[in-house]
């Protein structure tokens, strides 16, 4: 298979399901070797069937451990070769009142979406930088650029990684590497359907009403799908998008504008 990023080896976090699952297939697609990393062995397992020719691989880590993320990285390293492409897509999404948010909540969205995106960039980085080349895309969210009531730890996750992408890009603008964020909106995933059924149960309104909430947000009154983020991810990764670099690219139907 040959396409625009053949040649690159990827590396997704979060690939075994809903966005991240996505971008494996499309970067696949574009002829990229890939490494899915994730939790469920099963779940990589099933997106890596479908990556057609390439050359794939799967390694379960905890994106919030260190010494699991070097171990992994390590691994697709000598499986496939250096990593020249990175997509920090793992994520989690809890919501609670500010006060009600407790510790263990509040440490759990910094680990997984802000330490997670640390560590993973700070072990792919070496790779880039000795091949003089590196795309690092990493799956921010709206609630990056914007503030949302309930949510005040995953918000300030959110925004920590746009800093963390804008303060890296900003090191590697001279070493044709770049790093950008990609910011959805509410997209069409288990994380959506999941919210859906929190509104029903605290609220009692039927699951239709509590969809039409949470797509009030977007002008284009709809669900971000998530081929529309895969693409957008694929795009920062080309070797032509290289003055792209520092940038929060919000999917969202101008709902940030």
């Amino acid at each position: 298979m040959t396409g625009p990023l053949t040649g690159l080896h990827a590396l997704v976090t979060g690939a075994g399901r809903g966005i991240g699952a996505v971008i494996a297939r499309t970067l696949a697609g574009a002829g990229a070797d890939v490494t899915l990393l994730g939790r469920s062995r099963a779940d990589l397992d099933s997106v890596a069937a479908e990556l057609g020719a390439v050359r794939r691989n799967c390694q379960v880590a905890d994106v919030a451990d260190a010494e699991s993320v070097r171990i992994a990285v390590a691994a697709a390293r000598a499986a496939v070769g250096p990593i020249t492409l990175l997509v920090n897509n793992a994520g989690q999404a809890l919501s609670a009142p500010l006060g009600t948010t407790s510790e263990a909540l509040w440490q759990s969205m910094l680990s997984v979406n802000l330490t997670g995106t640390f560590l993973c960039m700070r072990e792919c980085l070496p790779d880039m930088l000795q091949a003089g080349f590196g795309r690092i895309v990493n799956i921010a969210s709206t609630a990056g650029l914007v503030g949302y009531p309930y949510v005040s730890a995953y918000c300030a996750s959110k925004h920590g990684v746009i800093g963390l992408t804008r303060a890296v890009a900003l090191e590697t603008a001279r070493r044709n590497i770049t790093v950008n964020a990609v910011c959805p909106g509410y997209t069409d995933t288990d994380l959506v359907r999941t919210a859906v059924a929190n509104i029903t149960a605290k609220t009692g309104r039927g699951a239709a009403q509590a969809l039409e909430e949470l797509v009030a947000h977007n002008p284009q009154r709809r669900l971000v799908t998530p081929e529309e983020v895969a693409d957008t991810v694929r795009w920062l990764c080309l070797r032509s998008s290289a003055s792209i670099t520092g940038q929060s690219v919000a999917v969202a139907g101008g709902e940030v504008m």
